[in-house]
């Protein structure tokens, strides 16, 4: 099997570049933190490979969670806090995986590169 984690970010609110990398990082992060000991290591082994993809609008990202966890996914949805440029609990991406390869592209396969 091979790996590969996916974080979806939201298009439709205003971020920085800065903030959007800030946002991608909690979010692969805490879906790394989040997946068992095997997967971590297996993804890590096979070099960590990652993508970042987007979507539309609140509504799609949820979509895209909810699809993501009726396939089994290790998922994470990132919610920001609010001190710097955005209100507080924003839901600003989410992360999905690492995981099979296969399964992760099955739900993201159709989002273009952010």
């Amino acid at each position: 099997m091979e790996y590969k984690q996916a974080i979806v970010v939201r298009k439709d609110i205003d971020m920085g570049k800065g903030k959007t990398c800030a946002q991608v990082s909690h979010a692969s992060l805490e879906a790394y933190i989040k997946s068992d000991k095997e997967t971590r290591e297996n993804w890590r082994a096979e070099g960590a490979r990652k993508v970042v993809v987007k979507c539309d609008t609140l509504e799609q990202l949820e979509e895209i969670l909810m699809s993501a966890k009726r396939e089994g996914l290790t998922c994470v949805k990132i919610i920001d806090a609010g001190r710097t440029q955005l209100e507080p609990g924003t839901t600003t991406c989410i992360g999905i995986g690492p995981d099979d390869e296969r399964k992760v592209d099955k739900i993201i396969g159709k989002l273009k590169l952010l």
